[in-house]
């Protein structure tokens, strides 16, 4: 009878050949284009003997794809069927997608919808703008949460030890003259919008981009993800950078309604 082997980290429990095999699976994703066998077991430092039999497993039951050209692997089409199970299942993107469809066609910019995973802000949906002149952008992206108006957001409303320990690991770096890079600075600004409702990411991550960001909370009024509007600093000023604030603050307000906050109507949060 075949023996797994397990490790122990911590309180929980790894089966190391499970563990190897979803390794396999982040190799591909984060090198983004087809590898050997050889450059994945170099990659994860183990032989390729070992790796084999993973590669195979994962072939057959059509979590990889292997080219009949020159053997080489890729992420296969289950993992795109079940992403996009996860997704239709996933409540807040159900929830949002009508608010999202109405503040695009309101305010003719790019909508995004965003969580916070591993210190980071991760993009779950977006509607793009018709304008020519728009944000590129993606469902999937990870960006910086600390000089992004979303990842002011969702920064805002953690503990602060949860603040700290994101900034000690993920570090504030630079990107344009107006990244908050000072964590005191970062904090005051947090507290600002805390205060107001929303955020605003002016020029912080890309020079000439302007976001405007409010919370979205749950039915137990813990803000689970982030809505913004992004356009062009030329586009989104006075009137429209206020009609901006506006929309965005009260469809996130609406869409936590949705999801079952209830004196989130009324309350202004």
């Amino acid at each position: 009878m075949a023996v797994k082997m397990i490790v122990k980290r911590g309180n929980s429990t790894q089966i190391r050949s499970v563990a190897k095999a979803l390794m396999v699976l982040d190799v591909l994703a984060a090198n983004k284009r087809d590898m050997s066998l050889t450059e994945i077991a170099r990659v994860m430092d183990v032989p390729k003997s070992t790796l084999h039999g993973l590669l195979a497993t994962l072939r057959d039951l059509g979590y990889l794809e292997q080219s009949s050209f020159d053997g080489r692997y890729r992420l296969g089409i289950r993992l795109f069927e079940m992403g996009n199970i996860v997704a239709n299942n996933w409540d807040v993107r159900k929830v949002t997608a009508p608010y999202i469809d109405k503040l695009v066609d309101e305010l003719e910019e790019t909508v995004h919808l965003v969580v916070l995973d591993k210190g980071e802000v991760l993009y779950i949906d977006k509607r793009e703008s018709q304008q020519s002149l728009r944000i590129v952008s993606q469902v999937g992206m990870r960006l910086p949460a600390h000089c992004t108006g979303v990842g002011k957001v969702l920064l805002a409303y953690l503990h602060p030890t949860e603040v700290k320990q994101i900034i000690t690991t993920k570090g504030l770096p630079r990107y344009t003259r107006h990244t908050i890079t000072n964590p005191r600075r970062l904090e005051a600004e947090l507290e600002k919008i805390r205060t107001v409702g929303y955020a605003v990411d002016n020029e912080e991550i890309m020079d000439g981009l302007l976001c405007v960001a409010a919370p979205i909370r749950d039915h137990n009024g813990k803000v689970c993800a982030a809505l913004s509007v992004a356009g062009p600093v030329a586009r989104l000023e006075g009137e429209r950078f206020q009609r901006a604030v506006e929309l965005v603050t009260q469809t996130a307000v609406e869409i936590s309604a949705g999801l079952g906050y209830q004196t989130a109507l009324g309350s202004g949060y």
